[in-house]
């Protein structure tokens, strides 16, 4: 009984610690310790790398994007990395070599990182801003962001994700991104972002070395920054538009092949889980990544020691009344044909889904699944 009852506690305690506990600590410790990023006008050389693999129905909306950043052109070079696209990709970025837009075409498909790594080498900026196809950035996005490398902490500077609808609107954020968003926020206030937005970030050329083609570039990159004594921070005024149009099966595999690569980087940087070395930012790895990654299993423990708790006292009953009625609200809105699209059942149903990537991308990482060759999502 004393097991069951142990197992259900830290079960729960994980849960909640990785969710609220964290970010609650986080908070008070926003009221003794801030950093602010000292940012300054300033204009370093910057390279504008945009990664693409058959985007021949997007391309042109993306280079015509990035050829309105307000920044000094002879101090931006844009250079469109291909991962060996079998499309009309390639032959519409040299239609645009009057522009000043260079095409680097890797020798071999290997995955996105690669083809980064392949672009860098032809990189001559100070600054590299690394932007996925699907996303659109105001035109003083690039200005925005180097004015955070004034500040010598510096290392990495991620984008805001915005999400568009059909109409060319944003639509509304809801409650999980909101929370993302506050929790970016914290940490950059505090002492580091633990992850960079995929989609569209920032680096100095220093945080990019070394640079792993079989590791995620948003994630790594952050670390080779700490790894430097630098940090990362997320700036609110540079936003990344972007229409979500994946069903919700792509977007569940999505979120699996993106756990999984961010494993993959993890467990190739455990050392920065030493306190002694890395200081508060271990802490906020282990929080942040690890925690999060082991709710899905907690919550399986969670229900498995409940039930057979649920006879020993009204608070497992109840506890256990509640987690079905739970998971009952998720599959509901996940079961039907037409679930809502807007209120508090969709809190549960994202949730679970969320965990069941996380279970499926650790069973992947186990069976040797790394998803180095990159797959672009149709946004």
């Amino acid at each position: 009984m004393f097991a069951l009852q142990a197992i259900f506690w830290i079960s729960v305690g994980l849960v909640l610690y990785s969710y609220a506990g964290y970010p609650l600590l986080l908070l008070a410790l926003s009221r003794i310790r801030s950093r602010p990023v000292r940012k300054a006008p300033i204009e370093p050389s910057v390279s504008f790398i945009i990664t693409a693999h058959n985007e021949q129905s997007r391309i042109c909306e993306k280079l015509d994007n990035t050829l309105q950043l307000a920044y000094p052109r002879d101090k931006l070079e844009i250079i469109v990395a291909s991962d060996c696209s079998t499309d009309g990709t390639d032959a519409i970025v040299q239609s645009y070599a009057s522009h000043g837009i260079q095409l680097v075409r890797a020798p071999q498909r290997k995955g996105k990182e690669s083809a980064q790594k392949h672009a860098l080498g032809h990189a001559s900026g100070e600054i590299v801003v690394f932007s996925d196809v699907a996303t659109s950035l105001e035109p003083l996005a690039v200005r925005r962001f180097v004015e955070n490398f004034a500040d010598p902490s510096i290392g990495g500077v991620s984008s805001v994700d915005r999400v568009v609808g059909n109409n060319g609107e944003v639509t509304g954020e809801g409650a999980y991104v909101r929370y993302e968003m506050f929790l970016r926020s914290l940490e950059s206030n505090t002492n580091s972002l633990v992850g960079l937005s995929g989609s569209c970030f920032a680096a100095r050329r220093d945080a990019c070395d070394p640079w792993r083609e079989d590791l995620q570039s948003d994630f790594n990159t952050v670390l080779n920054s700490v790894r430097r004594g630098l940090r990362g921070v997320s700036d609110p005024e540079v936003r990344g538009y972007y229409r979500h149009g994946l069903s919700d099966r792509r977007e569940f595999d999505r979120k699996v092949r993106t756990i999984v690569r961010g494993i993959t980087v993890f467990m190739n940087s455990l050392e920065l889980l030493n306190p002694f070395s890395y200081g508060l930012f271990a802490w906020q790895l282990f929080s942040h990544k690890l925690c999060r990654w082991l709710v899905p299993w907690c919550l399986l423990m969670g229900l498995a020691s409940n039930v057979a708790l649920a006879t020993a006292s009204a608070i497992y009953a109840g506890s256990l009344f509640a987690q079905i009625a739970f998971y009952g609200a998720a599959a509901f809105v996940l079961l039907t044909n037409h679930p809502p699209r807007l209120g508090v059942l969709r809190i549960p149903a994202f949730f679970v889904s969320a965990n069941l990537a996380t279970a499926a991308a650790w069973v992947k990482y186990l069976q040797g699944e790394r998803f180095q060759v990159w797959q672009p999502s149709e946004r």
